[in-house]
């Protein structure tokens, strides 16, 4: 008979974590096969970890920013200041491990930049040089697990990209060549990853051309990217979250319609088409989204101007946004990073 130690009570029956949120706990003594068990699952506290996601840089609607904000995922309420980027930076790309949070490449003064840099997310402060870039550019998406983090397509000048390439985010250093999209893509609508796969979907290719096109690749590995399905619209300019087992996309800027405040959703696993899961609170373009543990975040954003406004989602069930609180600074295009998303379980 299987017995724990619960506040000084020898019991049978253990106490089970119901949700991953700073203010709950565990109480009792857990094997690490049973911890495990529960933090894939989305469920394992975090009492004393606080889950936090970064907003980093954007652009204010007249000019690049270099502002980092941050927010605790399970609460809700304003941003507070975390720190400042190196310089005034939108259109980069942006991944995290559960320490590390790195920005690369992006618009710097009106020109594409390589340049990689790195925040401790636990703590505030401002970014730290990591290294460079294969290129300059802008309008590339990151995603990361726990060890790797990549920056796929993008822009430079006068090419569109479809390189994927990456970091070991434990280290500094240059990134290294990972393999190909598709097809060379920009501002596509963010990309996402559980801990063995990642997703990108949508974009811009040749002549400003929309695509519906979701990819993935494996993280672990080094190649090419392969055709995951489709989203329900050709989109760009949108952004993407998740758990270690869903994905939500926000399309941004769909072909022939404009800025739409729709979300679908992909089970990273497997293959196949977007899913309908519910809209954000208002319409935009150039969002920034991130995540932790069942709950999905997405901030600023443009529609006829930047925009404050930060939603949130719970991942497991489909259904509208609410509302979260608000940014430091009105801006799109941001980087995001965070210390619990879905690539970390």
């Amino acid at each position: 008979m299987t017995k724990r130690y619960l506040g000084n009570i020898i019991t049978q029956n253990p106490t089970a974590p119901t949700d991953n949120y700073e203010t709950t706990s565990a109480p009792g003594v857990w094997s690490l096969a049973e911890a495990f068990a529960y933090s894939k699952a989305g469920l394992w506290p975090t009492a004393g970890n606080s889950v936090r996601g970064i907003f980093a840089g954007g652009f204010t609607g007249s000019s690049g920013s270099n502002v980092m904000d941050y927010i605790s995922i399970a609460s809700t309420g304003n941003a507070n200041d975390f720190g400042d980027l190196s310089a005034t930076l939108y259109n980069h790309g942006g991944f995290s491990s559960s320490t590390r949070g790195i920005t690369g490449g992006g618009n710097l003064g009106g020109s594409a930049t390589n340049v990689i840099e790195y925040v401790t997310i636990a703590t505030t402060g401002n970014s730290t040089d990591f290294g460079d870039l294969l290129n300059t550019i802008f309008g590339n998406s990151g995603c990361a697990n726990s060890t790797r983090g990549l920056m796929l397509g993008g822009y430079t000048a006068p090419n569109i990209q479809d390189l994927i390439q990456y970091v070991t985010i434990a280290t500094t250093g240059n990134s290294t060549d990972f393999g190909n999209l598709l097809s060379a893509r920009r501002y596509l609508c963010g990309s996402l990853a559980s801990p063995t796969r990642g997703v990108t979907s949508g974009g811009e290719g040749a002549g400003n051309a929309k695509t519906n096109v979701i990819q993935y690749i494996t993280i672990a590995t080094t190649g090419n990217a392969t055709d995951f399905g489709d989203l329900s619209a050709a989109a760009s300019s949108g952004s993407s979250s998740c758990n270690s087992t869903r994905g939500l996309i926000h399309l941004g800027n769909e072909d022939n319609v404009g800025s739409v405040n729709t979300v679908e959703y992909i089970t990273i696993a497997s293959t196949g088409n977007s899913i309908d899961f519910g809209n954000l609170t208002a319409v935009r373009k150039n969002t920034a989204s991130t995540s932790g543990g069942d709950r999905a975040v997405v901030g600023g954003g443009e529609n006829g101007g930047a925009l404050n406004t930060i939603d949130y989602f719970t991942i497991t069930s489909a259904g509208n946004a609410t509302d979260f609180g608000d940014l430091t600074v009105s801006r799109g295009r941001s980087s995001t990073m965070s210390n619990a998303h879905g690539g970390l379980s």
